[in-house]
């Protein structure tokens, strides 16, 4: 039916008001992409030319060099040495597998590391170099170089390790160090990038630890250009980083290496310190470990052992173990009671073998008594007696406050891990801890040593010196920081009164060179070297019983310290021997060997010794004069 003029007119109209719409629409559109393409390649050209510029430019970080740490003489205790090892690329090795067979019986990988070897690029882009075999020799490495065309995709690589040149001599002392680990993390704060680089190495215990800050260094950066897979096409700009700073201790590692070797076969421990500034020459714990064995992993068949020794050979025993301090505690017992004028040197107390306190008999270690004796013969005798009648006097609270001034019950700040504060009981400590009321049988058991008294073999060491000198002597063990020398802490006057101490002096003489001294056996001969000191058995058990009868594990400690030159002090000393019975039998002549080696710089003349010592002195400085440090640095996986 054909349409009138007026309908086709209509249409036209409605069809251009629908061209309209849709042409202003578009125009609509190409407007806003217009002021949108303008807002991004004019507006914001110079922020987007960054953000492209960023992801083809990347920046890594550089490991810095870790410092060293060295003796007071500048021999070197923990070191860094190149460090090789075999990786892979994978897309350049074609048939992984095949290759990895021929690199495995090149350099003998065990099935193990063949299996690791073959599941690593797996985990990996493939463009990203993988490790295929950690601490490989030089040998190998030159093996993998001359077989290169056989091996595509294998290259040698050469980085840096940390190695420990004295061996077991030092792993209480220095520590080691490790790969960082998610615990290691999550204990810092705000954790430095340079952390999460893999394998970076970071500070376990000891000094490697404490000094972590001073010794990791700053990293350094490079700018590399990568494709937008992320493969590395080559390196742009590169800012070395700060190495670590060098680090030397107050340790004689020649003291160390004797004593380490004199305590052989024994559960023990020995501190030496510079009475004038303080300087641990030696802090040995024995017996002890290789810490090489622990850098990149250690072993079961090497770790194992050491966990169930029952001498703790990963324990340093010289500040993380706590023991009853015994008799060579009574100087404190007695410094409160003439420092409090309860009691003066040369006043008597009666000793008849035991002393009844609040209906319980607290018995002398000699049951016979020692009759009548003043300070110097208490202590030379070591007459329990003495101690109980001066404690019922003074009170436990002023025998703790005086601990505490000559060091005892103090954590002293050393770079050590697990340093500890022992323990000088009070009533106050006893109720807080115990939740009971102090009873005079506690104060007693504190006089001798006993009960809840606690001290580390440093602590000793240090109230010892602090006898010796009167003054307050703290201990150091950081001696220069790339070459700065560290201050000396302390040192000042104890404000003691000097004739109680030189009398406190004079009876710690008696004790190693009067005849019935309990040390005598172990006296220095030589005059201008002549020791002082106090012996020490600490109690394991309640019952008192022949050591001899019971096994190793139920026998008492063994303690020891003393100083010398009596006349001039200084070096001071302590020792303890876990489960070794009487301290003036097992203790004092390790001290004595200690401090004369100190003394002389080296071994002694056999004349500093007794005579009737001397043959048998020569035949054990023989068998410990050439005594090397246990040095096993840790062989790589893959070597036979």
């Amino acid at each position: 039916m054909r349409r009138s003029r007026a309908e086709t007119d209509a249409s036209h109209v409605k069809l251009s008001r629908r061209a309209a719409l849709l042409g202003g629409v578009q125009l609509l559109f190409m407007g806003g992409l217009a002021a949108r393409m303008q807002y991004l390649q004019v507006d914001q050209a110079d922020q987007f030319r960054l953000l492209a510029e960023e992801n083809r430019i990347n920046i890594r970080l550089i490991p810095p060099v870790r410092g060293e740490i060295f003796d007071r003489n500048g021999m070197k205790l923990a070191q860094n040495v190149p460090s090789y090892r075999i990786v892979m690329v994978r897309e350049d090795a074609g048939n992984v597998e095949e290759v990895i067979m021929r690199l495995a019986d090149l350099i003998n990988l065990t099935p193990e590391q063949i299996e690791n070897a073959l599941a690593e690029p797996k985990r990996s882009e493939r463009f990203l170099p993988v490790t295929i075999a950690e601490d490989v020799s030089w040998e190998v490495v030159s093996a993998v170089s001359v077989n290169a065309p056989a091996l595509p995709g294998i290259t040698p690589e050469v980085g840096s390790t940390r190695v420990y040149p004295r061996g077991s001599d030092f792993a209480h002392v220095v520590g080691r160090v490790g790969s960082v680990s998610e615990k290691d993390l999550e204990a810092l704060e705000d954790p430095d990038a340079v952390l999460r680089i893999p394998r970076f190495q970071i500070g376990k215990i000891n000094v490697e630890a404490r000094e972590e800050a001073l010794l990791r260094g700053v990293a350094g950066t490079k700018q590399v250009e990568v494709n937008a897979t992320g493969r590395v096409m080559r390196e742009l700009e590169r800012r070395e980083g700060t190495a670590g700073a060098d680090i030397q201790l107050t340790v004689d590692a020649k003291l160390q290496n004797y004593i380490q070797a004199r305590l052989s076969g024994e559960s023990a421990a020995v501190v030496v310190m510079d009475c004038e500034k303080g300087d641990i020459l030696a802090n040995s714990s024995a017996p002890s470990y290789d810490p090489n064995l622990f850098i990149g992993g250690i072993l079961s068949k090497d770790y194992d052992p050491l966990l169930v020794d029952k001498y703790r050979p990963l324990v340093n025993k010289t500040v993380q173990g706590a023991y009853l301090p015994g008799s060579t505690f009574k100087m404190m017992t007695a410094m409160a009671a003439i420092e409090a004028g309860i009691i003066g040197p040369d006043e008597t107390v009666y000793c008849p073998g035991h002393l009844e306190v609040g209906g319980r008999r607290f018995h002398c270690w000699k049951r016979g008594g020692h009759g009548w004796v003043d300070l110097e013969n208490s202590l030379k005798q070591s007459c329990d007696v003495y101690y109980y009648d001066l404690a019922l006097k003074v009170g436990i609270e002023k025998i703790s406050a005086m601990s505490n001034r000559f060091g005892l019950g103090v954590r002293h700040d050393l770079a050590l891990s697990s340093v500890n504060s022992g323990l000088t009981p009070t009533k106050e400590w006893k109720l807080a801890n115990r939740g009971a009321s102090w009873v005079i049988g506690d104060t007693v058991n504190a006089s001798i040593g006993q009960g809840f008294m606690l001290a580390s073999p440093l602590q000793l060491a240090v109230m010892t010196a602090r006898l010796a000198t009167g003054r307050d002597v703290r201990p150091r063990l950081v001696k220069t920081v790339n070459g700065i020398e560290q201050p000396i802490e302390g040192n000042g006057p104890l404000d003691m009164n000097e004739n109680n101490l030189r009398k406190m002096r004079k009876s710690m003489y008696a004790v190693v060179n009067d005849r019935r001294g309990t040390a005598y056996r172990s006296r220095i001969i030589a005059d201008d070297m002549r020791m002082a000191g106090k012996t020490g058995t600490s109690q394991v058990r309640s019952v008192v019983v022949n050591n001899a009868d019971v096994p190793w594990e139920q026998r008492d400690h063994a303690l020891f310290v003393g100083y010398a030159p009596y006349d001039n002090p200084r070096y001071a000393c302590a020792v303890l021997v876990e489960h070794g019975g009487g301290g003036s039998a097992a203790a004092a002549p390790i001290a004595r060997d200690a401090l004369l080696q100190a003394l002389y710089n080296g071994e002694p003349p056999l004349e500093a010794y007794p005579a009737a010592d001397r043959d048998r002195i020569e035949i054990q400085q023989r068998a410990l004069r050439d005594v090397k440090p246990q040095a096993r640095v840790k062989k790589g996986k893959d070597q036979a």
